[in-house]
This record gives structure tokens, sequence and C-alpha cells, in this order.
């Protein structure tokens, strides 16, 4: 079963029903309307009007909610929260002096680790190449005719 839509109203035009030109209409009333060339969307009892009016409209769309950001104050993994809270309630002087003696104590570090390093290196009067430390081959003697 087929339903057409009325080319004026908007309304279902069921099967046996209404009048079929190059438009279809559900009735004479609509047709001659029609023919009149009056505007369905003036017209109180068309679909048309009715849309455009918000008229008829059963259920209240409810209006969109938008979402409001909720800050959370959490611990990160390394400190917990009541730690962060006590660096942020210190005195700016405070913190910088902190920070530097943590910059030289890793620069302390660093040194001794460089140190160490030059200790335990290869022998100074040898160089050794990225590849014959990674352990490849060594590359084969040039031959001459």
């Amino acid at each position: 079963m087929k339903l057409e839509i009325c080319s004026f109203s908007g309304y279902k035009i069921y099967p046996a029903k209404g009048k079929t030109y190059t438009f279809k209409f559900i009735n004479g009333k609509a047709e001659s309307y029609f023919l009149q060339r009056l505007n369905p969307r003036k017209i109180r009892w068309t679909v048309i009007y009715r849309r455009l009016n918000k008229k008829g409209v059963t259920e209240e769309i409810a209006k969109k909610r938008t979402r409001r950001t909720v800050k959370h104050e959490r611990a990160i993994v390394g400190a917990s929260w009541d730690a962060i809270r006590a660096k942020r309630n210190q005195k700016p002087d405070a913190r910088a002096a902190a920070r530097q003696a943590a910059v030289a104590k890793s620069k302390e570090a660093k040194k001794a680790a460089a140190a160490a390093k030059k200790a335990s290196g290869p022998a100074q009067g040898a160089k050794v190449s990225k590849q014959q430390a990674k352990g490849f081959a060594p590359k084969a003697a040039a031959t001459s005719r």
C-alpha cells in the first residue's frame, strides 16, 4: 500500500482517494486553493502552516543542557595532595632556594658520573668507533694489485 503526499496540504493520500494530475491533491478543496495560487503557508489547516507555526506539537522538547566542567583537585603519581598544597603555600624565595639546591645536587651527581665513566672508559691512545663498540666485524683491508 503506497501512500502519496498531497502537493498542497501535505496530508497523506490513501489509495483510491484524492485527485491526480501532474500534482496530487487530497480533495477538491486543496486542488481549488492550489489553482487559485494561494500560499499553503498562510492557510491554517495545512501541514506546512502547522509546522511553521509550531501547532499541535504534543511533546515539549527539553532545552539541550550544556555540561559545565568541574575542577577536581587530585594528587599526582609522585606526590600526595598534601605535599602539593604545602609546596604551593611556600614562600617564593624558599622555593627558589630549594630549587637551586636541587639543581646543584643534580649537577654534582652528573659530574661524578662523568668522572667515573672517564676513569673506567677505554684507554686514551686507542680510539674506538661506534661500530666497534657495538661489536661489528672490522672492515676488510683494502687490497691493491
